[in-house]
């Protein structure tokens, strides 16, 4: 059962489980992220928002958590080829953190088109 397809697949997910505990555990960017995931679930409970901003509201604090994820997955692999200073590091550390900063300035539009019209 362990090398079979579904084994695989079971211990596939159990890494991806633990990494994304590894991510919750040791990353302060995830931490942030997911207190303000949790914020804007309470709003969201609070405003009662549509089934419909729902979905649209987790799929901005999934797409942020998921760019947060995979810029440190980055920055982390980054550190270990190339511990000390280096240009290019740099500059690739700098582009994985930009598409994070896309993904948040695309979740902050989302969240106004959602919140705009309860708050005012």
């Amino acid at each position: 059962m362990r090398d079979s397809f579904l084994g695989k697949r079971i211990r596939g997910g159990g890494y991806a489980i633990k990494g994304a505990w590894l991510l919750l555990k040791h990353e302060q960017s995830i931490q942030v992220q997911f207190i303000l995931a949790v914020i804007m679930c309470i709003a969201g409970y609070f405003f009662e928002i549509t089934k419909t901003e729902w979905m649209f509201q987790f799929f901005a604090i999934g797409l942020v958590m998921t760019a947060e994820g995979l810029n440190s997955g980055i920055e982390a692999m980054a550190d270990f080829v190339h511990p000390d200073f280096h240009s290019k590091i740099g500059h690739i550390k700098d582009i994985a953190a930009g598409a994070v900063f896309i993904a948040a300035i695309i979740a902050v539009i989302i969240g106004v088109f959602i919140y705009f019209p309860y708050i005012f």
